[in-house]
């Protein structure tokens, strides 16, 4: 089974557009939250420390497709689950619905690496710490 997060946001004024609907790129922003909850759900963060470094995870490839509105005040449902574990990378999907409705779908692949400032990043395997708690399909 998939490692799985399940969050809602509800709609604010601030993430829609003149007409009305939430703004296209307000999705990559929901995808990051959802990504930072499932992170912290593991008792880590999208910005850690690990064996004296900073550890982050940049962003490989970004994508959303939009299947129906979402508008000021709806609740939106955000499901999340890994799809890919690499040895240094996490490919998430996302799913969003309002009231049944399919909203989007998204994907994020993300790569962890060393992130110390002054230093060039740095991908690393995934620490045990973090990539135990993660099983999704081979």
């Amino acid at each position: 089974m998939p490692t799985e997060y399940r969050t809602k946001r509800k709609i604010e004024f601030a993430d829609t557009d003149m007409a009305g609907i939430v703004h296209f790129t307000r999705f990559f922003v929901f995808m990051e939250s959802a990504e930072h909850e499932f992170l912290r759900s593991l008792g880590t963060s999208v910005a850690t420390e690990w064996d004296g470094n900073k550890i982050g995870w940049p962003r490989l490839v970004a994508s959303c497709e939009y299947l129906s509105p979402l508008r000021f005040e709806d609740e939106v449902d955000i499901r999340l689950w890994v799809s890919k574990k690499g040895t240094k990378s996490l490919t998430y999907q996302f799913h969003f619905t309002h009231q049944e409705i399919d909203i989007a779908r998204g994907e994020i692949t993300t790569v962890c690496c060393i992130t110390n400032p002054g230093e060039k990043l740095r991908a690393i395997p995934i620490p045990d710490f973090i990539a135990d708690q993660i099983s999704c399909p081979s």
